[in-house]
């Protein structure tokens, strides 16, 4: 595998492995990576011949007051992940190389809908950032496929529908949650969890989980749900943000008629915003 920091460098080897006739499939991370990150290189290196991998933690995606300065920064331990999950190409970046003349004078990119509402009214500005980085990625990157976890539900559907927006000529796949045993989903803020909060932590999926058996089995009060779930929740310790049934498709309120849902959970465990969904397919069953 090859790191590389500047775009220059970047261009010129995926060039060069494109001149090979290689397919490129790309994974854009802030590094500080786990198992669920390594899943998502896994999976497009069985859909792509030559895999770049970008890890930079970006400034636009944070608003005052979060944890931009503490995001853990891990590269040794994230090149060692990366390698061994499939990866060809490494790009990490300075905030100077992607951001020349300053975030201030950065063009941005913003999707309508798909960012309002849920993490979009919890983190005004989060959204753009991200949509503005990514197009910068793909931009610099020109995958043939990029890959995506599901846990972001909310970001992978801003991304997927930039791609569409803007046509560009990118296959967007994205890879189920990866899990630890007692069902918390990875995330590189698990971290920030003390060994009480640890332990309290799979409890959001648990509602999750009995959100969707219970909607499974046919109870539609979906506002009536929502706020017994909500209470459940704040039981266990947390402080909700959000909890939610959307239609999956466009993250629109769900009524009792729709079929393809996604129930979505953000709250704060001590220090800690946490995020989790669950999709839901009635006619999966």
């Amino acid at each position: 595998m090859i790191t590389v920091n500047t775009v220059r460098e970047l261009r010129a080897t995926v060039a060069r492995a494109r001149g090979e006739g290689k397919r490129i499939g790309f994974v854009p991370t802030m590094g500080n990576l786990h198992s669920g990150h390594a899943a998502l290189v896994t999976k497009a290196a069985q859909r792509a011949d030559f895999v770049v991998a970008s890890i930079f933690v970006n400034p636009l995606q944070f608003g005052a007051g979060e944890d931009l300065d503490k995001y853990p920064r891990t590269l040794a331990a994230d090149q060692q992940t990366l390698l061994q999950a499939g990866c060809h190409l490494l790009f990490a970046p300075s905030v100077e190389e992607m951001y020349p003349d300053g975030m201030g004078a950065q063009t941005l990119v913003s999707v309508p809908q798909l960012s309002e509402g849920l993490c979009g009214a919890s983190r005004p500005g989060h959204f753009e950032g991200v949509a503005t980085v990514v197009s910068k990625l793909f931009n610099m990157v020109q995958p043939d496929l990029a890959v995506f976890g599901q846990k972001d539900f909310q970001q992978l559907a801003v991304i997927r529908a930039l791609v569409r927006d803007l046509n560009m000529p990118i296959q967007i796949i994205g890879e189920p949650t990866v899990r630890a045993a007692d069902g918390l989903a990875l995330s590189s803020r698990n971290g920030y969890l003390n060994e009480q909060q640890r332990a309290t932590a799979p409890a959001l999926y648990r509602t999750l989980s009995h959100m969707a058996d219970a909607i499974r089995q046919g109870r539609r009060d979906y506002p009536a749900l929502l706020g017994e779930s909500r209470q459940q929740i704040s039981d266990a310790g947390f402080k909700p943000d959000y909890l939610e049934i959307r239609q999956a498709l466009n993250l629109r309120p769900a009524g009792p008629d729709d079929r393809d849902l996604v129930i979505l959970v953000a709250a704060v465990l001590g220090a800690t915003r946490l995020i989790d969904n669950l999709h839901l397919n009635l006619d999966e069953q």
